[in-house]
């Protein structure tokens, strides 16, 4: 298990745990990010990150991608 930022680009990936506060986790739930859900990481920018979840693409930071293990 590893953090999402941490994931190679293009490769889909199961969402294994979401961490941080609830109000965190509401944020990312509402956002299409669930256990058992796949995402993969569509490019990179300054640390930021492009992500593909539930046929919808989502900037997230970098520390947010830290919170979500694939």
């Amino acid at each position: 298990m590893m953090p999402l930022s941490f994931a190679e680009i293009g490769q889909t990936q199961i969402i294994r745990k979401i961490g941080g506060s609830p109000e965190v986790k509401k944020h990312l739930e509402d956002l299409g990010f669930n256990v058992g859900g796949e995402v993969s990481i569509v490019s990179s920018l300054a640390g930021n990150l492009i992500v593909k979840v539930k046929e919808s693409r989502v900037a997230v930071s970098d520390e947010l991608a830290r919170k979500i293990m694939v």
